[in-house]
């Protein structure tokens, strides 16, 4: 089975994922599931099937009276991992409008939606640029509104990443102005010109490099069954949690957990986790 594997083209094996996400979530799959997905013919999608029931025979059963194929009481996946955050972030990128429920691989939707998230108005020419430049490893001319100035203006910046704070996009730089690195917002890049081979020697962004660790505990005041779920949630064992963040990111890492500020300041019940390692972390 696994050398049979390995051999598989891309797309073949794509489609046979695409098989065992069927058969996993809802249970049955079909002829017209794959032709509608992967716009092959009949005679294709019948291929794609005897192969799957060829590299794993006990995983599906032909449903006559249904003209399906089901998902067996036997049924263990060889070709795709099951992921509940998978799952749910299509249903995200379908509720965001990211993907039409065309595209995603899910057939029947559960009634669903989302918080809305406020879009950001990136200009697609401002961001080939700043991604141009970051390929190129060169110096870019922006005209960018800071918010600690009250008028745009234009400086020169060296991006080498792109970042996302969980609602901003930035453009990890060096700022030739400051002789520092900075975040800019990609949202507040009004207009770019010229790019041009960096003018000084750039050092090396210590902050994004470096890897902290957050570990991530329930709120000690919480009774021993909100922790137990606290715990479940966050996916903790033995009562806490490790999350790696970029120094550079663990600003906004910290906000949008609700660690920026003292857990004291808010009920148990609202701010449920706490930072077991702060001292650590400030260092």
């Amino acid at each position: 089975m696994g050398d049979d594997k390995l051999s598989l083209r891309w797309g073949v094996e794509q489609k046979l994922q695409f098989i065992e996400f069927r058969l996993f979530w809802e249970g049955h799959v079909n002829r017209g599931d794959l032709i509608d997905k992967f716009g092959i013919s009949q005679n294709q999608a019948s291929g794609d099937l005897n192969r799957y029931i060829a590299l794993a025979p006990d995983n599906m059963i032909y449903d006559k009276s249904g003209k399906t194929y089901v998902r067996s009481t036997s049924f263990s996946p060889i070709f795709l991992n099951p992921d509940a955050t998978h799952y749910l972030s299509q249903l995200r990128s379908v509720a965001e409008g990211i993907v039409g429920k065309e595209d995603a691989w899910i057939g029947n939707l559960p009634a669903f939606d989302a918080a809305p998230s406020p879009a950001r108005g990136i200009d697609p020419v401002v961001l080939r640029s700043i991604v141009t430049a970051i390929r190129r490893q060169e110096s870019i001319h922006t005209l960018y509104q800071s918010m600690s100035a009250p008028d745009p203006e234009w400086r020169w910046i060296a991006p080498h990443a792109l970042a996302f704070d969980g609602f901003r996009w930035h453009a990890r730089s060096f700022c030739e102005k400051s002789r520092e690195y900075r975040d800019f917002v990609i949202s507040r890049v009004i207009e770019t010109r010229q790019s041009r081979s960096t003018q000084m020697q750039i050092t090396a962004d210590v902050a994004w490099d470096e890897i902290v660790e957050l570990e991530i505990g329930p709120h000690p005041d919480l009774s021993l069954n909100q922790k137990r779920v606290i715990a479940l949630d966050y996916g903790m064992q033995n009562g806490r949690v490790v999350i790696p963040v970029r120094r550079a990111l663990l600003y906004y890492a910290l906000k949008r957990l609700g660690l920026d500020t003292d857990p004291a300041a808010r009920a148990p019940q609202d701010q449920q986790i706490v930072l077991l390692n702060r001292d650590a972390i400030a260092a």
